[in-house]
């Protein structure tokens, strides 16, 4: 699925360098090596202010704690992600309110969501949390409308989408305040866990530092309970080098999954979709969307089949997701069921990951294909 060492060779001297000015000065906790780095972050996506923090799911929760999304509070998102987009919002207190995706996309409904605010809610709606699933971003033009129409927060979960955009605006920058990570695997990554928080609001971007930092503005004075989330300095010094590359890296999973499109295409693979009938169906990228290609995800109805038989020839795949969140064990509370998001839930069965890194080769791509055409036949 991913090789992580191809990334790291051609580097290893300049992150070598990096770590060690960072034990030369002993900045391991925030400090000017994430400083540098938080510089340098709202630099290339536009945005007033970017907030390192120890992990995506921490800067989730970051962000809705700044934006004061707790008790009392609901916020629309989606079922199909990682359990963090759900599990921030409860650990913040709020109560989440899921709507179904578009088949399509994998990203949240608009029309879903405008349904669900357009009935009654026993909890008062004054979010919506949409997810750029897979690196493309959700349709911001009808979030922005609803959000300003209603007057709700906008907060992106923008966890698996550093540099896409949305009509010409880089995801980070959207919405009143979004929230990224760098785990190893997404498209920018740290050497372990690390994330960010970005807003253009000085107001969210202040509460975001004091919330980092156990409630603190000044040192030992608590004005909320906050947690501890900062950046380590060597995180912030690797994303630093890091930052330098990841625009040529997106450009090469653009040329990966477009070379995929071929390749499936010219095998007579490929359907229309959105759902599948005896091939794959092939994801895309909207109008308007800068698709930075996280993962490259198709549908097939032959799901499980399929991965074990790649996985028999030693080609890399993966399910994100396999379980919808509404029907998770640790969710039951919140009161869905089987069938409360047929397209979630399809999904779920349907989907598959193929291997996509910048480094990936066309040889090996071919391979792929051939075997997913040989299972096919």
């Amino acid at each position: 699925m991913l090789d992580l060492k191809r990334q790291y060779r051609p580097l290893h001297q300049e992150l070598l360098d990096a770590i060690g000015a960072v034990l030369q000065t002993q900045q391991f906790i925030l400090g000017e090596p994430v400083a540098a780095f938080e510089r340098a972050a709202a630099a290339q996506l536009g945005v007033a202010h970017a907030l390192g923090c120890s992990s995506g799911t921490d800067a989730l929760w970051l962000a809705l704690a700044a934006a004061q999304l707790g008790p009392g509070t609901a916020v629309v998102t989606t079922p199909f992600s990682f359990f963090a987009s759900v599990s921030s919002i409860l650990r913040a207190g709020a109560t989440p309110v899921l709507a179904d995706i578009d088949p399509a996309t994998f990203n949240l409904d608009p029309a879903a969501v405008e349904a669900i605010l357009n009935g009654p809610q026993p909890t008062p709606i004054r979010a919506i949390l949409p997810v750029h699933l897979y690196g493309q971003p959700a349709d911001w033009t009808i979030f922005a409308r609803l959000g300003q129409e209603r007057g709700l927060k906008l907060i992106e979960d923008a966890a698996q989408a550093w540099g896409a955009e949305w009509q010409g605006v880089k995801a980070g920058n959207l919405g009143d305040i979004a929230a990224f990570s760098f785990y190893p695997t997404k498209n920018l990554s740290a050497a372990g866990d690390a994330g960010m928080v970005t807003t253009n609001s000085a107001e969210l971007a202040e509460r975001v530092k004091m919330l980092r930092q156990h409630g603190m503005r000044r040192r030992y004075y608590h004005d909320e309970i906050g947690w501890n989330t900062r950046m380590d300095g060597l995180q912030g010094a690797i994303l630093t080098v890091k930052l330098k590359y990841i625009a040529a890296w997106n450009s090469a999973r653009r040329t990966v999954a477009r070379r995929y499109h071929a390749l499936f295409h010219a095998a007579g693979l490929a359907e229309s979709g959105p759902w599948p009938a005896h091939a794959v169906v092939l994801p895309h990228e909207v109008p308007g969307s800068h698709h930075v290609w996280h993962q490259y995800v198709v549908r097939t109805r032959r799901r499980d089949a399929l991965r074990e038989f790649l996985a028999i020839r030693g080609i890399g795949s993966e399910i994100y997701y396999p379980v919808p969140l509404h029907l998770q064990d640790a969710l039951k509370s919140l009161g869905y069921n089987q069938g409360s998001f047929p397209e979630s839930e399809r999904a779920a069965r349907e989907v598959l990951a193929l291997p996509i890194f910048p480094e990936l080769r066309e040889d090996e791509q071919q391979t792929v294909v051939a075997a997913i055409a040989e299972f096919l036949s």
